[in-house]
């Protein structure tokens, strides 16, 4: 078989991943796509909608919910939920809770492995498919992994995973 297409990718969610994912989808349905569907009422008051500025904002933002509530609705009905019991603990694996020194500031740092579907790095949720994800999936306690970054290498070891 050959590679696979986008459309035949298995999407995994962890359960917390899965509930924020339907929590964005609740939030554009029930109060964003009413928003903005007041906006371009508003903005059709202005005038000539060919020159009409509001109007054309409040269309864009119209499209780009509208998609994402598509995108959304698919992710959530095609993923698969991981369970607790698949979450690996021996190496990192999705859902693992890993913490890992930063080797030259002697700095830990925890991150939780999840798909690209929920990957917040802000909320130290990565994916597997970043560079830090990648470099340390598959991988074990005590493993020491080097991080391509655009500020050079960075190099961690693996303290701990847990679920």
């Amino acid at each position: 078989m050959q590679g696979t297409t986008e459309q035949e990718e298995e999407i995994i969610l962890t359960p917390s991943g899965r509930k924020n994912i339907e929590d964005e989808l609740n939030e554009l349905i029930k109060v964003q796509r009413p928003e903005v569907a007041d906006r371009i009422r508003d903005a059709k008051d202005y005038g000539d909608l060919n020159e009409n500025a509001e109007y054309e904002a409040a269309k864009n933002a119209q499209a780009f919910i509208e998609g994402r509530i598509i995108d959304l609705k698919r992710i959530v009905g095609s993923a698969r939920m991981l369970n607790e019991s698949e979450i690996p603990t021996d190496t990192v694996g999705l859902g693992s809770i890993v913490t890992v020194c930063d080797e030259e500031f002697n700095e830990e740092w925890t991150v939780t492995m999840v798909s690209a579907y929920e990957a917040d790095p802000d909320k130290d949720r990565i994916s597997d498919i970043s560079p830090v994800g990648h470099a340390l999936f598959g991988r074990t306690v005590g493993d020491r992994v080097t991080v391509r970054t655009p500020g050079g290498n960075t190099n961690y070891t693996i303290q701990k995973i847990t679920k």
